[in-house]
């Protein structure tokens, strides 16, 4: 019977975002109708969806061996888990996201300072109590089931919630007036997996694969061809990763030719390319990337 490891899929608003970034990086994973447990085309990986608020849970336990979940819910569950990969995207873009303070828009609160005594409700209760402690203020932290936006000012006279944007807090009226801790998703994985030489190269290989698809996110290829001597003014042209890969071409009737191969963000190159054509580049060819392993 072959090895296998546990991957713990977040459930609910990170799904999609994330099923699509193991496509990226080079794994299928098929979720189908209700069921918990997804299949993938790799035989070594058995997939579970979970809730990211108890996916720190799980791979502490050795339910999981590695899961992805945010690092705000990590830090809530303050239990030990190896933190393998950063993965700085979200259900909307490839940002951070903020838990911030938010209050009603018309309150007198313009400051943590000013909520002295009062309720604030959210679903980041310990995160939320080191916030206030730290600033010596005594409030009163309510556990929120959901629908945190809409108890304030009856239920609640502030809230800590997550945000991308902002749009939906400015949709029920409330103002942020301070941001309480940044969060991204991370690979975590349970610490005897990592103890084990063939649980801890899978886990190692993939978070390397995910890092490498989420570096190709929003960036594309270029390569071109320039006569040696115009190559420094299509040098002056690309803002590279790192350095353009330039490459000797054969001698074409007595001129020295280079092939250039680089990599831009995609919303650059419309700009880029002209520019690069009226450096006297020639053969210019934009293409997508997969994954950009550094």
């Amino acid at each position: 019977m072959s090895q296998k490891i546990r991957l713990g899929i977040p459930k609910g608003s990170l799904q999609d975002a994330t099923v699509a970034l193991f496509a990226q990086a080079g794994w299928k994973i098929y979720v189908s109708g209700r069921s918990y447990f997804p299949s993938t085309d790799d035989p070594e990986i058995e997939c579970m969806l979970i809730r990211a608020q108890e996916m720190a849970r799980y791979v502490a336990q050795g339910v999981i061996d590695v899961g992805l979940t945010g690092m705000d819910w990590v830090v809530e569950s303050g239990l030990d888990v190896d933190a393998i990969a950063d993965l700085v995207y979200a259900k909307q873009s490839r940002g951070k996201v903020r838990w911030v303070l938010a209050v009603p828009e018309d309150s007198r609160f313009q400051r943590a300072e000013d909520l002295e005594g009062c309720v604030v409700a959210t679903e980041l209760v310990n995160a939320t109590k080191r916030y206030f402690s730290a600033k010596n203020i005594n409030v009163q932290v309510d556990f929120s089931w959901g629908a945190t936006e809409v108890k304030p000012p009856v239920l609640a006279d502030a809230i800590v919630e997550v945000t991308e944007t902002g749009s939906s807090l400015r949709a029920n009226r409330l103002r942020i007036i301070d941001t309480v801790m940044e969060s991204f998703t991370q690979v975590i994985a349970n610490q005897n997996s990592m103890r084990d030489g063939w649980k801890r190269e899978k886990i190692q290989n993939l978070a390397l694969m995910l890092c490498g698809a989420i570096a190709a996110q929003g960036r594309v290829g270029l390569m071109l061809n320039v006569k040696k001597e115009d190559l420094p003014a299509v040098i002056a042209v690309l803002p590279a990763l790192k350095r353009p890969t330039i490459s000797e071409l054969a001698a074409n009737n007595g001129e020295q030719w280079v092939a250039v191969n680089t990599i831009i963000e995609e919303t650059t190159a419309r700009d880029i390319i002209p520019k690069l054509k009226a450096a006297k580049a020639q053969g210019i060819v934009e293409y997508p990337l997969n994954k950009v392993v550094m």
